[in-house]
């Protein structure tokens, strides 16, 4: 069946796109070299085809859950119902948004020249919404702050607060001045449960207080990891970027956001069980030191039931058996705790076996049935099969790409129960070596 599987995405791929088959349009960002491959970054848009005019722009640079989320057909329905278009740039650039090094002008040609690709001309003029995953978690802040009339909204996955002194990618953050700054734009960050810093939190309640028209949210992506990026947390970027649009978008101008009529709740920390009730922010009574701001009700009370939903559950472990049907390793010190090397099988497929294991992830356990893990695409040069069975997609942009040919990000995934919370591992497939000059895209 998998055979008959890989021939017929073979056949397809002569009627499909490859690489970006989810994606209708794209254009060359002229003017930027990228270092990884040498030519110049790509954009690829997507609009859904039932949108008569587009409202909004999401846009993302590649790393990993950027690609995830984008492809998500759930979000992208959503998106769909509120206009917004959606624009992945492969390879990333502009870690820090620093304007210094010319980088603007090659972005606003980008949209231009799709808009006219598209037909879609209000491209070039719709609110923009920057999106980054870790080491592209800083670039959506410092966009807005060098964008503040153009950025709908702001969304940080798995990633940094605003000026915050650590930045995913590892070097200082650039300098906004005395006056720049992204008062009334609503800006959400987001950080897992299992990549859980302090020091990352810190930064943004400071922000907060030091910036008291900023309109700064919090999820603490409870049960969640750092590579990972699940429907229920999905559904909730969907939802704060439809409030954005609900808020912000009145009679064709983007209004700024009063953070006074919003409410309050509490930062969130996974040992946590009692917490104080938000409240809108006049009747707030805890610390607001210590609290996020949230549009309504209803998003401040769709982040408490996700911090429920951990609530007195035990954890389980899960990790990685290879063909000869032995663990392989888990290296807590690595990027990607676990990697492998894979050949994949003669029609360029492959098949990853997860398992529950103890929590040294050395010794496999009985506490839940295996059959639970679903192994999930994140990002790469790859195309799910179902059945944590996938194929090996030469036609990606990453394929082209000498740092990142032949890399796959993929994230094992069970459900909670009323015992165990949700647990997630990533793994970093490494393809060793071409097996067939074919591309492969979804059936």
């Amino acid at each position: 069946m998998k055979r008959y599987i890989a021939s017929l995405l073979i056949l397809l791929s002569g009627i499909f796109h490859t690489g970006a088959a989810d994606f209708q349009w794209s254009a060359p960002v002229d003017g930027i070299i990228s270092t990884e491959n040498g030519a110049a970054p790509k954009g690829f848009l997507w609009i859904s085809p039932d949108t008569g005019k587009v409202k909004a722009l999401m846009f993302a640079f590649q790393n990993m859950s950027e690609e995830t989320l984008f492809k998500m057909e759930s979000f992208r329905k959503r998106m769909a119902s509120s206009g917004v278009a959606l624009l992945w740039i492969a390879p990333g650039y502009g870690l820090e948004w620093d304007i210094s090094q010319g980088i603007q002008d090659p972005f606003d040609n980008l949209i231009a020249a799709l808009a006219e690709k598209s037909g879609h001309d209000e491209l070039s003029d719709v609110p923009l919404i920057p999106f980054g995953h870790s080491a592209q978690a800083t670039m959506p802040w410092n966009f807005a702050a060098w964008n503040p009339n153009r950025t709908l909204c702001v969304i940080s996955y798995h990633g940094d607060a605003p000026r915050t002194n650590l930045c995913g990618y590892g070097r200082s953050n650039v300098e906004w001045g005395r006056t720049r700054n992204i008062d009334g734009i609503p800006g959400l960050m987001v950080v897992g449960e299992y990549e859980w810093w302090e020091a990352r939190i810190t930064p943004a309640l400071a922000f907060r207080m030091m910036y008291p028209q900023s309109c700064i949210s919090f999820l603490g992506d409870a049960g969640r990891g750092h590579f990972d990026l699940s429907e229920r947390t999905a559904s909730y970027l969907a939802r704060f970027i439809e409030k954005s649009i609900e808020k912000r978008i009145v009679d064709g101008k983007l209004l700024k956001i009063n953070p006074t009529d919003g409410w309050l709740a509490a930062r969130w920390h996974p040992s946590e069980t009692l917490r104080p009730a938000p409240a809108p922010q006049e009747r707030y009574s805890a610390c607001r030191h210590e609290a996020f701001w949230y549009f309504d009700e209803e998003m401040a009370t769709a982040a408490e039931a996700g911090y429920a939903e951990t609530e007195g559950k035990r954890p389980a472990w899960i990790g990685f058996v290879n063909a000869e049907g032995t663990l392989m390793k888990y290296n807590p010190q690595s990027h990607c705790k676990t990697v492998a090397e894979i050949a994949p099988d003669a029609d360029d497929t492959f098949h990853i076996d997860a398992v529950f294991t103890d929590s040294t992830r050395t010794e496999l356990s009985s506490m839940r049935d295996k059959s639970l893990i679903d192994v999930k695409y994140v990002s790469g040069p790859a195309v799910p099969l179902g059945n944590n069975c996938f194929c090996v997609d030469r036609g990606h942009p990453t394929w082209k790409n000498p740092r990142r040919r032949g890399r796959i990000t993929l994230c094992a995934e069970a459900p909670s129960d009323t015992a165990f919370k949700e647990t997630v591992q990533e793994i970093e497939i490494i393809i060793q070596k071409p097996v067939l000059s074919v591309t492969c895209t979804h059936p």
